[in-house]
Parts: C-alpha cells; structure tokens; sequence
C-alpha cells in the first residue's frame, strides 16, 4: 500500500513523498534557504478564439537543461548539492513547482477595460518524479512503481479539485529534448487549471451533444467501434484497450481507454489499476521501439472537468509522439498552427501496425 508524508521546502513550498511501502524515513529538511519567488500570473481573454491564454512572465528564469550531475530532481545525496527533493532517495515525489505558470499566490488582480479582460493566474502546477534514477524512464518502471505514480496522480486530482476556483486538472508528462523539456530527470507535472482547456472543452461538448442525440457516451461508442473494428488496436486488455485514433493527429498516437464509462482516475478500482500499471508502460515501450531509441513523446490524462458534466465524461490517456520518421519531426507549421488543421503524413493504420511491431 502506498504511503505518503508530507514536508515543506524551505521557500514554503509543498512536497509530498509517495513510497512503494510504508516505513521509510523522509524527514529530511530543506537546508537550502531558497528565497520565495513572486508569480504575477494572469490569464487574458482572447476574444476572437473564445479561449484564455496564461501570461507568465516570471518562468523566464527557470532552469534549463542544468548538466546531469546537477540536476534539481535527483535526490539530496551530498551537501555541495541540495536538490528540490532532500531525502537522500525517494520512490516517488511531488512538489509545488519553484517557477509556476498558474499560482494560488499571484498578486495580480482582476480587470476589465473594454475588450481587455483580465484574471489572476490562480491555479497550482506541481511536478512529479517517478524515479530517483536520473537515467531510468516511466517506460522502464516496473508496475508495483507505476502503481505508486497512479496512485499519486488520484490524490493530487483528489486535492487540487478541492482548491477553491480550480475547474480542470491535468496530469501529463513531456519526455525528450524534441518535445521541449527542460530538465531530463524522468518527470511529470499536473496542472490545476482555473478554466476547462479549450481541448477538453471541445471534448466535454462534443460529448454532450452525442449524449442528447443517441443517450449514448461518445467515448463508449468510438472504444466499441473500434475493438469491433480492430484494425487500429495497439493493445487490449480486461479492462483497457489502446489504440490509434481514427482521425489521429499526429504521426503515431495512442489513447489509452478504460472498458468502464468512469469520469477520472481516482474513479478506477483496483483491478483496473493494476492492469493499467502494467499496460500503460507496454505501450511506451512500443514507441521506443519504433526508431531504436528513446521516442519524444507527450502523455496526458484526459479526465472530466472538477465541478461539471462528470456523469459524461470517460477518462482517457492520450500519447503521441512528434517524430514521424528517423530524424524527422512533425513540426506544426503553417496549416496546423496558422489554421489548427493538423496535417497527418502516417496513416493511423499504419502507425497502429507500427506500434505492433509489424513493419
């Protein structure tokens, strides 16, 4: 059973331990005397999208690629290097991001001058170590970890929904310098966002007219179309099925779907968990072995939104990758971020039959 403890960073900050079993020593105190960092994030209405976007000016200063024997996410093992995590190991880690784009203590206030609208940025954004191994990978997690993680990822959704003005939370992780990370520690981060991101809130409508046509949850619908199918499968298991999209938008992409209509993850039992400890690790392991090497990939939980139209949403994990051959990106150019028509160059069966291992 996972056990957690909770501490405070030296700068006020939230950590929180979470360990395969229960017993461990993880009192150790942040010696750094690390001085608090201001975030006047805000949220901006674009008018003509219909969407907010997030202004957060302070995360310029942010650490950026350090070497790995400096890296802010391994554990404190010496005095000469004090990392953002004391103990000297750790199973699994989540704290409260030091440069965050969404902040309960932003100092920015509201305002609206004409077609100028603009809120706090209140929200959270936490980061999430899977490891202490520098070198490892979530791909290379055995389950009894992964099921830590999990089990990390329920509370965080659990507690962040409960913060005041907090309507989405979004656990994902960025691997691979392609994508963008900044720091190469195996790593998650969860967003607790004050507004429903524009992506799940396409989703949730989509979702909602499917439901007043046919009575019908969309997500169901697509999960049974495409195991009668079969076609696109990736993996299928007793209570998950993976597989590539339909209309996928990236090169090679996966969503990965309980059997069960369920809202988020703190929503899954036991034996669903424990399946998907194991198979949500496979299906990374087949993006590694499509090009002999580590895949850049994004992964991300598609859960309901914290206060509305639960009842409708079914959870899903989406990943994908922005590679598309060896040594080639699929960059989002003119079409798809000029006109947010994405432009696929691999055809989803192809990729499915990839991540296969068939070709």
């Amino acid at each position: 059973m996972t056990a957690r403890q909770q501490i405070h960073l030296s700068d006020g900050r939230e950590l929180f331990y979470f360990d395969d079993l229960p017993g461990k020593d993880r009192s150790a105190v942040d010696e750094r005397g690390l001085p608090h960092v201001l975030s006047v994030s805000e949220r901006r209405w674009d008018s003509l999208a219909g969407e907010w976007v997030v202004i957060a000016g302070h995360r310029q200063s942010r650490t950026f690629l350090p070497p790995a024997d400096q890296c802010p996410l391994d554990p404190t093992r010496d005095e000469d290097h004090r990392t953002e995590i004391p103990a000297h190991d750790y199973d699994v880690v989540v704290f409260e991001n030091r440069f965050p784009s969404l902040s309960t203590s932003t100092p920015v206030e509201s305002s609206l001058h004409g077609l100028s609208h603009v809120e706090p940025g209140n929200g959270r954004c936490e980061v999430v170590c899977f490891t202490s191994d520098h070198a490892g990978s979530f791909a290379s997690l055995p389950a009894e970890r992964v099921r830590t993680v999990l089990d990390a990822l329920i509370n965080r959704t659990v507690e962040l929904g409960r913060i005041n003005g907090v309507e989405y939370v979004f656990c994902f992780e960025n691997r691979g310098e392609e994508i963008g990370v900044t720091l190469s520690h195996p790593h998650g981060q969860i967003y607790a966002y004050p507004f429903v991101p524009p992506r799940m809130e396409r989703t949730r409508q989509s979702l909602r007219e499917h439901h007043e046509a046919t009575g019908e949850c969309l997500q169901c619908a697509l999960l049974q179309s495409e195991q009668a199918d079969g076609v696109r499968i990736v993996e299928k298991g007793s209570h998950f099925t993976a597989y590539v999209p339909f209309a996928a938008r990236w090169p090679y992409e996966v969503l990965i779907v309980p059997h069960r209509h369920v809202p988020d993850l703190p929503a899954l039992d036991e034996a669903e968990l424990a399946e998907l400890a194991e198979l949500y690790p496979a299906v990374l392991r087949r993006f590694d072995a499509l090009f002999d090497g580590p895949a850049p990939y994004i992964a991300g939980w598609q859960q309901a939104p914290v206060r509305f139209d639960r009842d409708l949403w079914h959870l899903a994990l989406q990943v994908f990758s922005i590679r598309r051959a060896p040594g080639k990106l699929k960059y989002l150019a003119g079409s798809e971020s000029g006109a947010a028509v994405w432009i696929n160059d691999i055809a989803p069966e192809r990729a499915a039959a990839a991540l296969r291992g068939e070709n």
